[in-house]
């Protein structure tokens, strides 16, 4: 996932519009996790970015994403850039 989003909208409270974009947030990650796992991986890991737009953007945690997203809306940013890319993780068996 690659997408901008804008934190200000016609006729929506901003409040409401953040809300909405951590639900699609939320659920992406949750289709992503659903998606069938090749041989021998564990899980599913997500490479997780935040920022302004494409160039102003800092590596996050899955979990800091959120966490960012408030922050952007208490600074009063007009829109914000996440990008999100899964990879399976592959551990080995203890023996």
């Amino acid at each position: 996932m690659k997408k901008v989003f804008k934190l200000e909208q016609e006729n929506k409270h901003r409040d409401r519009v953040v809300d909405s974009i951590k639900n699609e947030i939320r659920k992406y990650l949750k289709r992503e996790r659903k998606k069938k796992l090749p041989d021998d991986a564990t899980y599913w890991d997500f490479d997780c970015s935040f920022g302004k737009n494409s160039d102003e953007m800092a590596t996050v945690t899955t979990s800091q994403i959120i966490t960012s997203l408030d922050d952007a809306n208490s600074q009063n940013w007009e829109s914000c850039y996440v990008e999100i890319s899964s990879k399976a993780i592959f551990k080995k068996n203890k023996a």
